[in-house]
């Protein structure tokens, strides 16, 4: 089992970020035990989100339901939950109504703007914060609007994860103080974390807001994509000297024509140049002459073709479970080995076993059924 084994953790479930968050705990061994909603219908259970994690129906609108849950903190490491700010405290589970039950108690909360702040009730997506964060301006083509990055800048790299890792240290220092605390989770914070590089470069002038001009961002020639014969891509990353000497060399280039690696100015044309010589072959073409090299080189594979990849494959990246080709956990670990247990349970799967696991009576589940408060 994986490193976070013994850990119990109570999961309010939400979209997005939080479930991600979930399941990286989740896969490390931790027990996430999510709270559902208590209403019709189930997603499927091809949600990879939701994995590894037995899912209880709660009727937080009742105050059986809350006490339920508050019962659940008594026993648990963790909680973690993403509501705009002040909705938990309205419903009897903030902070301090957990914590009054478990002084321990490790409470995360994920929101878009954070806890605070003149923008904290607002609503938000991904796009929106890393706007805020400097991120969004920064990536696309000069001249052209910013391009969307998916939602894994916010949401999942500024988001889920971090809330996960502020979690994991809270847990380790409880384990020291005894005490437990709080971790406000905002994704335009992490998002502007992730932008502490390029705060570096911008203070020593290497840097440029011009989006699409700089070395990392598509500006220059050796740091891009390029479209094969066949209509796919590749991408290179050939930046250090010893790096580009061999991509001059794999792509017949003109080593004279090809020196000013460094030179801005020059890179717009030789940029045209490689364009033209990509579009000489297709992308097995140049996987064969480039892939495995020193280039840092790499086709640009779609969801459907990277787990199909040799190397993906020699390394188990990606696993099917339950017929859903998904990630495997990750990071590795040479003992603690995480694993994917289960697919996706629909809401309230687990509700009787979760609640006698807890030390709740047969009685008392019973009495909670009845009443509406648990499904």
């Amino acid at each position: 089992m994986g490193p976070l084994q013994g850990i119990r953790i109570i999961e309010l479930a939400g979209i997005g970020p939080g479930p991600f968050c979930g399941m990286m705990l989740s896969d490390m061994g931790a027990e996430v035990i999510r709270v559902d909603r208590l209403a019709p219908g189930a997603p499927a259970p091809r949600d990879v989100l939701a994995r590894n994690r037995r899912s209880i129906a709660v009727n937080l609108k009742s105050a059986e339901g809350v006490e339920t849950v508050l019962k659940l903190v008594e026993s648990a490491d963790g909680l973690f939950e993403g509501f705009r700010p002040g909705v938990t405290e309205r419903l009897g589970l903030g902070p301090e109504d957990c914590m009054a039950r478990n002084g321990k108690l490790v409470y995360g909360r994920m929101t878009g703007w954070g806890q605070d702040g003149p923008m904290a009730q607002a609503a938000g997506h991904d796009i929106n914060y890393i706007g805020l964060a400097g991120a969004l301006h920064a990536i696309g083509r000069p001249g052209e609007r910013p391009v969307p990055p998916l939602n894994l800048v916010g949401d999942f790299g500024g988001g889920g994860m971090l809330l996960a890792y502020g979690m994991v240290c809270a847990l380790l220092e409880a384990q020291k103080s005894g005490k437990g605390q709080v971790v406000d989770a905002a994704m335009v914070d992490g998002a502007a974390s992730l932008m502490a590089m390029f705060f570096t470069m911008a203070a020593v002038d290497r840097f440029s807001d011009q989006r699409g001009t700089n070395m990392l961002d598509g500006g220059a020639h050796f740091y891009d994509t390029y479209e094969t014969s066949d209509g796919k891509a590749i991408c290179i990353g050939s930046i250090e000297p010893q790096f580009y000497a061999l991509l001059v060399e794999k792509a017949a280039l003109d080593p004279e024509r090809f020196a000013p690696q460094m030179d801005p100015g020059q890179w717009p044309a030789l940029k045209e140049e490689l364009i033209g010589v990509f579009r000489s072959k297709t992308q097995a073409e140049w996987c064969e002459i480039m892939e495995g090299t020193d280039v840092c080189f790499a086709p640009v594979l779609s969801i459907f073709e990277a787990p199909d990849h040799p190397h993906n494959r020699a390394r188990n990246t990606f696993v099917e479970v339950d017929g859903v080709v998904q990630p495997a956990p990750s990071p590795r670990f040479s003992r603690t080995v995480p694993e994917i247990s289960h697919a996706a349970h629909p809401p309230g799967a687990d509700t009787e076993a979760v609640l006698k696991d807890c030390g709740f009576s047969a009685d008392e589940v019973a009495a909670l059924k009845e009443a509406g408060a648990v499904g």
